[in-house]
């Protein structure tokens, strides 16, 4: 297990730029995938970008080209840079870490508790 802390959330302005962190409690270097989810008020949490062991970086569709998703291995540290944000990214943004632990496919999944962004227009 892994204890995920999120934070850099806030109130801004539409067009404004922030930047998120995922501090983790260990290295993250051992997951297969880290990455950041968002959930809006009233719908389902979806994925924003999340990058892969290999190096594979993938972003949703709606913020490709305004986020951009790095990792500090030393720092234990996740981070999302977020520009020229719209009203509809608000919602809280979610830190993931996932570990494959079989060939099945099956998968550890370890959360933060998140941290709200807010995009007024």
């Amino acid at each position: 297990q892994v204890q995920l802390v999120e934070s850099g959330g806030g109130l801004v302005q539409a067009g404004d730029s922030l930047r998120l962190s995922c501090a983790a409690s260990r290295s993250i270097s051992r997951f297969d995938t880290i990455g950041w989810y968002r959930q809006a008020p009233g719908e389902q949490r979806e994925l924003v970008a999340r990058i892969s062991s290999d190096g594979t970086i993938n972003y949703a569709d709606s913020v490709r080209g305004r986020c951009s998703i790095s990792r500090d291995n030393a720092k234990n540290t996740v981070y999302l840079q977020m520009s020229g944000l719209r009203v509809e990214d608000t919602g809280v943004y979610y830190c993931n870490a996932r570990l494959v632990v079989n060939v099945q496919g099956a998968t550890v999944e370890n959360w933060g508790r998140g941290t709200l962004v807010t995009v007024s227009s």
